[in-house]
């Protein structure tokens, strides 16, 4: 579902979304935001180049007509919540698949004892500072400032709406997962104090960070101007996921395919949630004509 390059129409006015009345103005309000979330680099986000994209635009502006689109939004984040309890049922039995087999799980020992030869007092010191910030504490603390303050900036519900879904519906997973599964964790021997004795998989530090970073980069790539600006908070985002998941490793709290299988359910839950925003974006971009 890639978005088009197509500059903005002309007729955007007549298609829901009221343009500046002059250069330098401002649109204010519900259509301000739309107009300023729609393009990204040129990319028109309401644009959907595939047919199972263009399929569920069409759906979501009929089903528009009838619950309008917030109403469209939170009804395609409710789905997107069930698939992704169901995307962790599915992936805990091809997780627990590829254990048996000592696939990918292979790498999970010799992973944890190349970990072990880089600790010391200082690092682990520091390495735990740096894990509490994405624990059950410091990550709903962090979300809960940044998403304040985006919701301020942009005077709009958006990023309240998004980051409380995205951050429930990983608390979801990582329950799911838990409890399907219900691996063991390193043996404690081999991990860093504090203990943590919930099961193993997936690494609930690994997804949350990564699909509340995920979204918080979203939600800034929206309104930045500058492609490098762009890549930037990429990057940035992606580094705090992988350094927040590597942390796990390297305390001995989870193994190497605990944060894996965590990355893949994050990246996956962040694509329906991203896929939420520009179906919304979509239905007031392009309202159903009315009978």
């Amino acid at each position: 579902m890639v978005a088009g390059k197509n500059p903005p129409p002309s007729g955007a006015a007549r298609a829901g979304v009221a343009k500046p009345a002059a250069t330098g103005a401002s649109v204010t309000g519900v259509p301000g935001e739309v107009h300023q979330d729609r393009y990204v680099g040129g990319q028109d986000l309401t644009r959907w180049d595939t047919t199972p994209g263009r399929l569920l635009a069409s759906l979501a502006r009929r089903a528009s007509a009838l619950i309008g689109s917030h109403g469209v939004l939170l009804l395609t984040l409710a789905v997107g919540a069930v698939l992704a309890v169901s995307l962790a049922a599915v992936f805990a039995e091809v997780y627990e698949s590829v254990v048996e087999a000592d696939g990918v799980a292979g790498l999970d020992h010799p992973v944890l004892d190349g970990a072990k030869t880089f600790r010391s007092p200082g690092l682990d010191v520091l390495i735990t500072a740096y894990t509490d910030v994405g624990g059950t504490v410091g990550m709903p603390v962090l979300a809960l400032v940044v998403m304040g303050a985006l919701a301020l900036k942009r005077r709009s519900w958006t990023p309240v709406i998004l980051m409380l879904v995205a951050g429930l519906g990983s608390l979801l997973m990582t329950v799911a997962g838990k409890e399907l599964v219900g691996r063991t964790r390193p043996d404690l021997a081999d991990a860093v104090p504090p203990y943590e004795y919930s099961a193993s998989f997936p690494s609930g530090h690994s997804l949350n960070s990564a699909v509340i970073a995920g979204i918080v980069a979203y939600l800034v790539i929206l309104r930045l101007k500058s492609a490098r600006a762009r890549i930037l908070t990429i990057v940035a985002a992606a580094v705090f996921a992988a350094t927040m998941g590597l942390s796990r490793v390297y305390l001995g709290h989870h193994w190497l395919t605990d944060v894996l299988g965590a990355w893949a359910l994050g990246a996956a839950w962040l694509a329906l949630v991203i896929t939420a925003h520009r179906l919304y974006l979509t239905t007031r971009v392009h309202p159903p004509v009315q009978a």
